[in-house]
């Protein structure tokens, strides 16, 4: 793998929003790993469509627990694979670090691991779901 490999495969990473990126290759193991920040201008390009989702209304009584959000756009996988069972599911107690699911962006697959150490209140999207930046997949109760 050369330096002009890498730096195409950083351009494609800010294209298209990604904060990380794992490849294997012939012995040679490269992980790249870009700040969320890092995504603003495509984000704010992306408020401004006129295809945006409209605000959502805000609810009478806010529930408890952290938000994990999307960190890109992809489609929202809860199994490793069609015949898995998921990776987690409501009432389920999860640690840090615990893989929740997978966001499939641009044929990688990128595992998505809890933060946050509590108990799955709210999977917030169906397997098989395309999901933007940002957007809520699942709440987690201390």
């Amino acid at each position: 793998m050369d330096v002009k490999s890498i730096e195409n495969l950083a351009k494609l990473m800010k294209e298209n929003g990604l904060t990380s990126l794992e490849l294997s290759q012939e012995g040679i193991s490269l992980k790249l790993e870009r700040q969320a920040g890092a995504a603003a201008p495509a984000a704010a390009a992306a408020v401004a469509s006129p295809f945006a989702p409209a605000p959502v209304e805000p609810e009478p009584q806010p529930k408890k627990g952290s938000l994990v959000l999307s960190p890109t756009v992809g489609v929202f996988y809860a199994a490793p694979a069609p015949e898995s069972p998921p990776f987690v599911e409501v009432g389920q107690r999860v640690n840090k670090g615990d893989t929740l699911c997978i966001i499939e962006a641009m044929k990688l697959m990128n595992e998505i691991p809890s933060e946050v150490e509590g108990t799955i209140e709210e999977v917030c999207v169906s397997n098989g779901q395309v999901v933007e930046y940002n957007q809520p997949l699942f709440r987690i109760a201390p």
